[in-house]
């Protein structure tokens, strides 16, 4: 059963298991402003208040993903006092990443267009990122004399190492589809009129999966970033402990006996 909520700047459906957030800015390009901010807490606690929701994608509506924060929101005038950008990340820009990177999910993101700025960072922070062969990723802040933000200065080297990083970041250069793949950046690039199908397919496949140990995959790489190998090596041992007594874990071992497709429950 499908269900769409009401929201201001985002369409936000839940069908099949997945829940799946369009930010519906289009004629800016989706770039943030608050009420955009305000629509995804609500939409990420709908999900988190929802059992039956098992896998999260991210998109844009038109022809871009993101274009980062609506800098009409940000215009300084000569005279007029600073803006505090740090209480902006601060209220508005981490919870949404922390939100994204802790979500127990997947968490797909599906690139239309270009993502720039927060767009960015905003989807490298994604688990899986699927992006149109038209897509680009732009770091943009060095334009305009400001850091990358959105967790963009520890997700991107991370994913492309630090001489790539440093570059993009200092330069602002424009990443294709096809360049983010070769560079580790995202997980795959289709043609743009396939776009929404394959995200749309990968997201009903993690919607049938182990739900709890994709969450601990996904907990237990977070961590890995921080942790000595020996602390990695304690926490895979908790992990598998605790999903050795979930019912996915016994319906696999199950079907994997029996030859049979596995019906997992996220349990």
């Amino acid at each position: 059963m499908s269900k769409t909520d009401a929201f201001e700047t985002i369409v936000f459906n839940r069908s099949d298991g997945v829940a799946t957030i369009t930010l519906n800015r289009p004629e800016k390009l989706n770039s943030f402003n608050e009420a955009m901010h305000r629509d995804l807490r609500a939409a990420f606690d709908l999900i988190d208040g929802d059992s039956t929701i098992r896998a999260t994608v991210i998109t844009g509506a038109g022809r871009g993903f993101c274009a980062g924060q609506d800098l009409g929101d940000r215009d300084v005038g000569p005279d007029a006092p600073a803006p505090d950008l740090g209480q902006t990340l601060d209220t508005l820009y981490n919870p949404l990443i922390r939100r994204i990177r802790s979500l127990p999910m997947p968490v797909i993101a599906g690139i239309n267009g270009v993502a720039a700025g927060a767009g960015c960072n905003i989807a490298i922070a994604c688990d899986i990122v699927i992006a149109g062969s038209s897509a680009s990723f732009i770091q943009a802040f060095c334009k305009i004399g400001l850091v990358p933000d959105s967790g963009g200065t520890w997700t991107l080297p991370r994913l492309i190492g630090w001489q790539r990083a440093l570059g993009l970041a200092m330069l602002g250069d424009k990443v294709t589809a096809e360049q983010a793949v070769e560079w580790g950046m995202i997980w795959k690039m289709v043609p743009d009129e396939e776009l929404q199908e394959h995200v749309g397919n990968l997201a009903r496949h993690f919607a049938s999966q182990p739900t709890m140990g994709l969450a601990q995959i996904k907990h237990a790489f977070n961590q890995s970033a921080t942790n000595t190998l020996d602390q990695q090596l304690d926490l895979e041992r908790d992990l598998q402990r605790q999903l050795g007594k979930s019912e996915d874990y016994r319906e696999g071992v199950r079907a994997f006996v029996e030859k049979r497709k596995p019906v997992f429950k996220g349990r």
